[in-house]
């Protein structure tokens, strides 16, 4: 929108101006009167930014658009300068998951037209939409599939993937709206916030990139097929994989669910005190998804009582899998790797296929889920303090019973010991992966080298900043 502007105006996308609503900066937004015209996207209504410095009228030339946000506030209004920025983040890191959603929107839309898939009636899809949403006596929890099956080997004829209008603004807009909403939907944690789920979102991308492969020819398609245990061929799949990351940690209170099981909260006691997080995020997503506004956008995401069934249970297999302190399901799990890669075990080649393929896309997502332990330190250290201060704010607030800076330093030793390296191993046995399983596993063990040798001086400096930063009404709380 560069070209369409107006000097000594902040011009503001229709996305970044549903955020400020959202985050209740309806007067900061002044409708534009006349529609603009953005190359490559046609007429659009944009608005400008209802903000300006109390040195606006000086004559030193500068416009409002080439000032920095801190500028446009001033020194009194530094707590608007730093919403307008997390709210400009906000914006981009949204745009981002559109875009990355959109694109696999298409290959799904490709893939159908170039199968033939014929759309089941809308009454029994709409039918299966209402059963979906209002089974209330059915638990997220209990959805939890061993296996899900995915399509099998078909071959197809090459269709090309054209931009974002392929799908129609109707079903993008949806798109964009709900990514939105989605965003507003996650809690100001330190940790457990929107750009944790862009995170997730983003390596998740990368690991599914690093299994996709070129056009090839049918005889080697198929042992691609087989090798990828039929990810890399269902764009459903990567689709749900994404969307999962999107979601997971919507609602998150801040507190793990021990704490909030601890605490009696109505939620823990809803979800049976199983997975309360993980339950609430995907029922909120879901019953997002399911409102009017949406109905393109499911109509695009599946289009047969088959396509649905897949989405929902890679959905909630995904978000369940983030989940790794229940040890049920931590059980489960581990059960089924044993069973799917052992080489003496004797299953039809179809179940064992996706076996594997559940498993692995639920190991994709909990890596991604701490992916910032498996890159570079700077990134492990950035991630590391945000847990930290969300962990050390639930301590000063009363919902923790120990001050975490006490085992923060042996903890992070024993997370990488006994959860984070052997993940990245069994990244690395199930062999899809490519380069991307040793990247991972090598940064955990450096990582974890570093950790060792400089961690208990990091954890000192982590919680002489988060106190220096406390106001003096918890600084009171600490007082006997």
């Amino acid at each position: 929108m560069e070209s369409t502007g107006k000097k000594g105006c902040i011009q503001l996308s229709q996305q970044t101006t549903d955020i400020l609503l959202q985050a209740g900066k309806k007067h900061w937004i002044v409708p534009r009167e006349d529609k603009v015209e953005a190359k490559g996207k046609g007429e659009m209504q944009t608005y400008f930014l209802n903000i300006q410095s109390r040195d606006e009228k000086s004559d030193t030339g500068t416009s409002a658009s080439e000032s920095s946000v801190g500028d446009l506030f001033g020194d009194d209004n530094k707590d608007d300068a730093a919403t307008l920025r997390d709210i400009e983040k906000r914006s981009r890191s949204a745009q981002w998951v559109v875009e990355i959603l959109a694109n696999l929107l298409k290959e799904i839309v490709a893939k159908r037209e170039s199968l033939g898939i014929r759309k089941d009636p809308a009454a029994l899809m709409e039918k299966l939409e209402t059963m979906a949403k209002g089974n209330e006596n059915t638990m997220v929890i209990d959805e939890v599939k061993e296996i899900i099956t995915l399509p099998g080997f078909v071959k197809k004829r090459k269709s090309k993937v054209e931009d974002t209008s392929d799908l129609g603004d109707d079903v993008l807009e949806e798109l964009k709206d709900y990514v939105i909403m989605a965003a507003s939907l996650y809690n100001d944690n330190p940790f457990h916030c929107f750009d944790h789920a862009v995170h997730v979102s983003m390596s998740c991308t990368k690991l599914l990139a690093r299994i996709a492969t070129p056009d090839l020819d049918e005889y080697t398609a198929q042992e691609v097929f087989d090798h990828t245990y039929g990810i890399t061929s269902d764009p459903l799949t990567q689709f749900a994989t994404v969307f999962a990351a999107l979601i997971h940690d919507i609602d998150h209170k801040g507190v793990p669910n021990s704490q909030l099981v601890n605490e009696g909260a109505p939620i823990a006691d809803y979800y049976h005190n199983k997975s309360v997080a993980e339950q609430n995020s995907v029922d909120i997503a879901w019953e997002l998804l399911m409102e009017d506004s949406y109905k393109n956008l499911r109509r695009t995401i599946y289009t047969t009582v088959a396509e649905f069934k897949r989405f929902r249970e890679l959905v909630v297999n995904a978000v369940m899998a983030t989940d790794i302190v229940d040890k049920d399901l931590k059980t489960l799990r581990n059960k089924r790797w044993e069973v799917a890669f052992d080489p003496n075990t004797h299953e039809d080649a179809e179940a064992a296929r996706n076996r594997k393929a559940t498993i692995v896309i639920e190991h994709l997502i909990q890596a991604s889920d701490v992916a910032h332990t498996m890159q570079h330190w700077y990134i492990y250290r950035k991630w590391n303090e945000k847990f930290f201060r969300e962990c050390y704010q639930a301590y000063l607030d009363g919902r923790a019973e120990k001050n975490p800076a006490e085992g923060w330093y042996q903890g992070e030793l024993g997370f990488f010991d006994f959860y984070i390296i052997p993940l990245a191993k069994k990244l690395k046995e199930c062999g899809v992966f490519g380069v991307s399983s040793d990247e991972y596993l090598s940064y955990a063990v450096e990582n974890r080298k570093e950790w060792e040798k400089r961690g208990e001086m990091v954890v000192e400096e982590m919680k002489s900043q988060v106190e220096s930063k406390l106001t003096p009404k918890r600084r009171s709380m600490e007082k006997p």
